[in-house]
């Protein structure tokens, strides 16, 4: 990588704004600028202008197709090829692209995930350009990102939503600022999101069924060794593996994605790239284009890269911290606090605003992360608990008790030198707080970790979550202060009560104590363990009317939304508890069967010569496979009654309840018997590489 020119490289397959100043005419591209700032309507003629240059570039760039790409209910991303030709005189082609195709394309919305929305024989969907997220090349195809609805308009996408809460976040804190006298025409949500994913050797993960169709292993007994001795964290990169990170990133800068921090995690195998921020539109497109290349280029490198949130038990999961901030078109960051925080109105005022959105719809930021994969990390000392909170740090909590308090004595912390005892090493000042790793929405500086989001989820979900509920915060705190006479004063007032109304959510301590699980109760806090406990809060009434008040969606849109995460949940389950019946008939019984008759041979070869074999170690461990053959059996029996007892359940709710009180319990079942008939099994006769083969692989 050394050799490679990154500036020159950075963005080449984007058609951004440098591209767009040097192929359109000046009043075009001064034109869609406008439109795009002022989020007026395309008008006909600039899109032909638009659609024109783009395909020039596109061809030059080796692309022969294009694709509205954009991103369904499915948590991944879609696209339907066209070709750039056009019939001409003679038998000939030209490539021609007009500004109807690019604002405007037609995929079959049948097969999309619509919560009941449409039905199958309702065929028609549309896609609309999104002149705010630059066009790229990918595969000799132009991706032009594209927001999806259905015929009756109906929203079937998360681009849609997200864009909405970005436009509804501007305008309600547009609105506070002018009452502030602070400078701004536009708001906008920034965000980072932190990716965690795992690397394994191709040829072992093309041999685990369970990983090839789940994303997890279903099976596996833990290792003799796994993250004890810390010694991963952080630790020097193997050559593999940066072999495979600096392809990755070469992919990610042709298509403009500011990837900038990568380094080993805690699990074994476990690795993070983090991104620069951007606005949360264009990280979101860029998060999806990124778990699609990295499993891209690890497959190029012989590698099966795994976004699973648990793809094995007893080490860490992945997740995906997703950094959030505010800031203005004049790029004041909103959530800084400033030298003097307790004097600092505008950012009071925004974090009065957030702690008061997180508390009022702790419900919704929790559903927001919801899925059968993310279960198995939540709350499990390696990712925040199930209850939301806010940690604020030190510092930043004792402004908050001293305004809660009216407290005038209050001295701001100030920032020490860092003490190492060594003459040598060069002075540097310490931070005021410390870092609450164990906190679900967390206070770092000038922004929000929300850190309890899975490694698989699109951004999409919970930024269009955290943009709402804030929007409805600033349009509160806009109501009263535009009746205020004395606005600096109102702005104090909204503070103190609103730290006072909403301290139950504050909490700097040990999210991993048992003892904070108990003091989240006192508090009211919710504590949903798990996404069929979480989905029912999504369609209660003060969170329809959320929506449905700042035109995020409608009350249909909300009950669909509902809807796909109940079936998704439910289906997921379902998939994962197939697979492991079918392995452990096809796989794991037949394999502890062959290895026990090995045994039994052994054992009946001695005592034919006379040897005593009552306490025989080949004669001991026959008898406890074969004990533990029969209690698999019956396991795999109970799990089949489960699956087909699931046929029976009413979908929606009931479904979801039945999935995660009979078919999780069955399935956890039978893996205990089967990982502890894997602990007794010779290497010679394991039906699949285990937990030792693959996270040591690499």
């Amino acid at each position: 990588m050394a050799s490679k020119n990154v500036p020159e490289m950075f963005g080449s397959l984007v058609f951004n704004d440098e591209v767009m100043r040097e192929t359109l005419p000046k009043e075009v591209y001064k034109s869609l600028h406008k439109t795009i700032e002022e989020g007026k309507e395309l008008d006909i003629t600039l899109a032909n202008a638009v659609a024109h240059a783009m395909k020039d570039w596109a061809i030059s760039k080796g692309a022969t197709h294009y694709t509205h790409w954009f991103q369904p209910m499915t948590g991944i991303t879609a696209e339907k090829h066209d070709s750039f030709i056009s019939p001409a005189p003679g038998g000939k082609v030209i490539m021609e692209f007009s500004g109807k195709e690019l604002i405007k394309g037609e995929p079959d919305a049948s097969s999309f995930p619509s919560g009941g929305i449409r039905a199958t024989f309702e065929a028609r969907g549309y896609t609309a350009w999104d002149p705010t997220s630059y066009a790229f090349i990918k595969e000799d195809s132009l991706c032009i990102p594209t927001a999806f609805c259905s015929y009756t308009g109906e929203v079937l996408d998360k681009k849609t939503p997200l864009l909405r809460s970005m436009e509804e976040l501007s305008k309600q804190a547009v609105r506070v600022l002018k009452l502030l006298g602070v400078p701004a025409k536009r708001v906008t949500s920034t965000v980072g999101p932190e990716q965690e994913y795992f690397l394994i050797d191709r040829e072992l993960y093309n041999k685990r069924k369970d990983l090839v169709l789940t994303g997890r292993t279903l099976f596996g007994a833990k290792p003799s060794k796994g993250q004890e001795m810390d010694d991963h964290y952080f630790g020097a990169i193997k050559p593999r593996v940066m072999e495979y990170m600096e392809d990755l990133n070469e992919e990610l800068w042709k298509l403009g994605i500011l990837a900038k921090t990568e380094h080993n995690e805690v699990a074994p195998a476990q690795h993070e790239l983090a991104p620069v921020y951007s606005t949360t539109n264009v990280a979101t497109d860029h998060n999806q284009l990124t778990m699609e290349i990295m499993k891209k280029v690890a497959k190029k490198h012989g590698l099966a890269c795994l976004l699973h949130e648990k793809p094995f038990a007893g080490v860490n999961g992945s997740g995906k911290h997703n950094n959030w901030s505010i800031s203005t078109d004049t790029g004041k960051n909103l959530l800084d606090p400033g030298k003097d925080p307790k004097s600092n109105k505008t950012f009071l005022l925004f974090l009065a605003a957030v702690i008061k959105a997180v508390d009022d719809y702790q419900d919704l930021l929790r559903i927001s992360v919801a899925s059968a994969g993310n279960d198995h990390r939540l709350g499990a000392n390696e990712a925040p608990p199930a209850i939301v909170s806010i940690f604020l740090g030190d510092d930043l909590a004792a402004v908050v008790d001293a305004i809660k308090n009216e407290d005038s004595s209050f001295e701001k912390t100030e920032r020490v030198p860092m003490q190492t005892g060594v003459d040598v090493l060069p002075d540097f000042m310490k931070d005021t707080t410390d870092r609450n790793r164990t906190s679900p929405f967390a206070f770092t500086g000038n922004k929000f970790e929300f850190r309890m989001l899975g490694s698989t989820f699109s951004i999409a979900g919970p930024n269009i979550v955290l943009n709402t509920i804030a929007a409805e915060s600033l349009s509160i705190f806009a109501d009263e202060l535009e009746k205020a006479d004395d606005i600096d004063k109102t702005v104090m007032e909204i503070c103190e009560r609103e730290f006072k109304d909403h301290e139950r959510i504050i909490f700097n301590g040990n999210g991993y104590d048992d003892a904070w699980v108990a003091e989240a109760e006192k508090r009211g806090l919710l504590n949903l363990k798990t996404t069929a406990d979480a989905l029912p809060y999504y369609v209660e009434q003060k969170n329809i009317d959320l929506f449905v008040k700042h035109h995020i969606f409608t009350e249909v849109e909300v009950r669909s939304r509902y809807e796909i995460l109940t079936e998704n949940y439910c289906k997921t389950i379902n998939i994962e508890a197939l697979t492991m019946v079918d392995m452990a008939k096809k796989q794991i019984l037949p394999a502890a069967i062959n290895y026990t008759t090995s045994l039994a041979n052994s054992v009946a070869t001695k005592k034919a010569i006379g040897i005593d074999v009552s306490n025989d170690a080949a004669f001991l461990l026959a008898d406890k496979l074969t004990k533990l053959i029969n209690i698999m059996y019956k396991k795999i029996d109970a799990l089949d009654a489960a699956i087909i007892g699931a046929k029976e359940v009413e979908e929606g709710q009931p479904l979801a309840d039945y999935t995660r009180d009979t078919l999780l319990n069955a399935m956890n079942e039978l893996r205990a018997v089967a990982d502890e008939i894997e602990v007794d099994m010779s290497d010679e006769f394991q039906p699949y590489p285990t937990y030792s083969d693959m996270l040591f692989s690499v």
